[in-house]
């Protein structure tokens, strides 16, 4: 059955000397997979709306198996963020964080804004490396996992000084720092941003600006909470970090 969906992008792998299979998260249906027959040849109409992060609709041969693309209609190419190396990185992360946590063909209209939303802001040139916390924040909840962020693991209090306690799992006050000789110090503007990544809705997002330090210290927690709790790995994790050092010396 020949079918429409409104998708992005999110995996290419080669297939055969001339085609690929692209894995595409549809608002309709979730992640699917779908032949791109040809998409290789340069001049292959289908060359160009199996880029990834191309947003568009799909016209896709639906079948119990892997469905056959048949040609793609352009919403947003996304093109800004493959011209730039480290809009690249971390929009690779994104769709991969995506790809890794969620079933096939298992729909989600709120995911489908969240991704669409992250990686055009990403395209408009907003800051790649804010969009990554917060898009790592709401995908928590996709993962079964809600760490503590409104009140103190263990006292419950909500005012005070705050730290991050991985085995706790959320933050703890300063009151409890002795129950947790491991607890991950953080600062106040770190403590709320946090906070706020994890509840705020992204199409309300501003001109955000953090500092360089403050960022070290979401990017230490974010990424030890993930590590102990998600049980993911991902590829992408490994090159993104290696921009970031690269970013460091520039």
């Amino acid at each position: 059955m020949l079918q429409k969906c409104e998708g992005i992008v999110i995996r290419r792998t080669d297939y055969g000397e001339s085609n690929k299979i692209i894995t595409i998260y549809t608002r309709e249906w979730g992640k699917i997979g779908a032949m791109a027959r040809g998409a290789s040849k340069p001049k292959s109409r289908l060359s160009a709306v199996t880029q990834l992060f191309y947003y568009g609709y799909f016209l896709v041969q639906t079948s119990s198996g892997l469905g056959t693309m048949q040609q793609g209609e352009t919403v947003n190419s996304m093109r800004s963020i493959r011209e730039d190396i480290f809009s690249t990185a971390y929009a690779s992360y994104i769709v991969e964080l995506l790809d890794k946590s969620v079933e096939d063909k298992k729909s989600n209209p709120y995911l489908f804004e969240l991704l669409y939303q992250t990686l055009n802001y990403i395209n408009e040139g907003y800051d790649a490396e804010i969009l990554k916390f917060i898009f790592e924040m709401k995908m928590l909840q996709v993962n079964g996992l809600s760490p503590t962020l409104d009140q103190c693991s263990i006292s419950g209090h909500t005012e005070g000084e705050f730290a991050f306690s991985l085995r706790e799992g959320g933050f703890i006050c300063h009151r409890c720092y002795g129950k947790d000789p491991y607890h991950i110090k953080m600062s106040p503007v770190a403590v709320k941003l946090l906070r706020l990544f994890y509840y705020f809705d992204l199409s309300r997002l501003g001109n955000i600006s953090i500092k360089p330090e403050t960022k070290k210290e979401l990017q230490r927690v974010i990424d030890a909470y993930y590590e102990e709790y998600s049980g993911l790995q991902l590829k992408s994790k490994k090159f993104l970090n290696q921009m970031d050092q690269m970013k460091d010396k520039f």
